[in-house]
């Protein structure tokens, strides 16, 4: 799995990202939990938090990055009331093995890193530690891999007197699989201060693939805002 994020760049760029939509779509699917949550790829957790105060439920943050996990706990430690709330998991998605089912899971912006063979073997385990009637959301998009093209510029924001700038492009596509490369630059006055670069590769499954798996898990879609899939376990 590839984290195509480069972590100074991390809450820089998804605060103006995707997490501010997020934040808007999602109470409303957790308007009835009320004892636990498992969030799988916490992150830095800008949506760990959220959950926290949208619900009263207990939360398992689960992210194998220990890059990421040493800003959310940071985070967590700026937040007092939460340190008894959310426990983090430093295991991998597979691995999970909570003391009792919770009522939901949530998995943002995460399908992408998730390789087909993986993502197949993901749902029978995350589905066996849900409870019966438990909600599971995640992200999506439909249409396949996106097609090849050059670098382009993709966002850039202000820190300072420095500039922190990301390009990406998209070198093979193939089916539900591409190969992306990332730079991340800092830059002061058009020097180039720091550079890193990250190549993997990407997922995105059609739905009827999606839809395939996600039944033969024995999960059973339920609606959910656009961009955003919902499913129970019977």
């Amino acid at each position: 799995m590839t984290d195509f994020i480069a972590l100074p760049f991390y809450d820089l760029f998804h605060e103006k990202g995707h997490v501010p939509e997020i934040r808007k779509k999602l109470p409303p699917l957790l308007t009835d939990v009320r004892r636990s949550i498992l969030e799988i790829g916490a992150g830095t957790g800008l949506i760990t938090t959220s959950l926290a105060d949208w619900t009263p439920a207990e939360i398992f943050a689960l992210e194998p990055s220990t890059g990421m996990r040493a800003v959310l706990v940071s985070r967590l430690g700026a937040r007092p009331e939460l340190l008894e709330r959310v426990t983090v998991l430093p295991c991998d998605a597979l691995s999970v093995a909570l003391d009792e089912p919770v009522e939901a899971m949530v998995m943002i912006n995460v399908m992408y890193a998730l390789e087909p063979d993986y993502r197949k073997r993901l749902w029978p385990v995350l589905a066996a530690q849900l409870e019966p009637g438990g909600l599971l959301v995640f992200t999506w998009r439909d249409g396949g891999a996106p097609p090849a093209r050059p670098i382009k510029e993709l966002e850039s924001r202000q820190v300072g007197r420095h500039t922190y700038t990301v390009f990406s492009e998209i070198l093979e596509s193939d089916g539900e699989v591409c190969k992306a490369r990332y730079l991340y630059q800092i830059t002061q006055d058009d020097k180039v201060i720091s550079e890193e670069e990250i190549v993997g590769h990407a997922y995105r499954p059609v739905w009827e693939t999606l839809k395939g798996e996600m039944a033969g898990a024995g999960f059973v879609q339920t609606e959910a805002p656009e961009g955003l899939l919902a499913w129970r376990r019977p």
